[in-house]
């Protein structure tokens, strides 16, 4: 059972494309995958990428839950290593989250929420896989400091083996407001659990799958 690519699922605000990988093409509840949110946090896409290889390699397809996973959201970013997309939008600001804010007067560029809510063909598109595809949970990877973010208590299942896989720390909040984040509109409106998997920014990339690999794998099974 080949894994099924779109590599033009969606178009940045650049015109570059976004891949979108699947387990299927009918999705029941599946985790949902993403990375490259950040445009510098490479981190994030290596996770992605060898996430993806290893479904591709050595999984029997058979044994997994439904996925779908986006290598990087964020090509734009990516490619200029910045954080913001071409627009110079914040992509996890950008969310039509009720609590989304507009910028003010002195607010730093990098988290530049867009001038409206879902306002980045980006997260359009995201949006819309997410309502169409209707995830059991959410899992995006970032860089910065080395935790495991939870929002909403049903992700705690999934957070574990994660935190077990790394040794890092399993917290409910970043630390600070995210209006217009993934967390927010995800959790706090629809009520699909988030994780967002923080690793440690600069780090080693040789490190970043063997840290969560484990921990993949598990929450990956039918049977967890």
């Amino acid at each position: 059972m080949p894994l099924i690519h779109n590599p033009n699922w969606a178009i940045s605000s650049s015109g570059e494309s976004i891949s979108l990988f699947q387990s299927q093409q009918s999705l029941k509840s599946p985790l949902l995958f993403i990375g490259g949110v950040h445009g510098d946090e490479p981190e994030g896409v290596e996770l992605a990428e060898k996430l993806i290889n290893w479904i591709n390699v050595s999984a029997n397809p058979y044994e997994l839950k439904d996925w779908a996973l986006i290598p990087c959201i964020n090509p734009d970013g990516y490619k200029k290593n910045q954080r913001v997309n071409g627009n110079e939008v914040d992509l996890n600001r950008n969310y039509p989250s009720k609590n989304w804010k507009p910028i003010k007067a002195g607010t730093k560029k990098r988290y530049n929420p867009g001038p409206h809510p879902g306002s980045e063909p980006e997260i359009k598109s995201l949006v819309k896989l997410i309502q169409d595809i209707q995830p059991l949970i959410i899992i995006h990877f970032h860089s910065w400091e080395p935790c495991i973010v939870v929002t909403g208590e049903p992700g705690l299942k999934f957070a574990t083996p994660l935190s077990e896989s790394s040794g890092y720390k399993i917290i409910p909040t970043i630390g600070y407001d995210t209006p217009g984040g993934l967390s927010q509109y995800a959790w706090h409106d629809l009520k699909i659990p988030v994780i967002c998997i923080e690793e440690q920014e600069h780090i080693d990339l040789d490190k970043v799958w063997p840290n969560f690999k484990d921990g993949l794998i598990k929450i990956l099974q039918k049977d967890f």
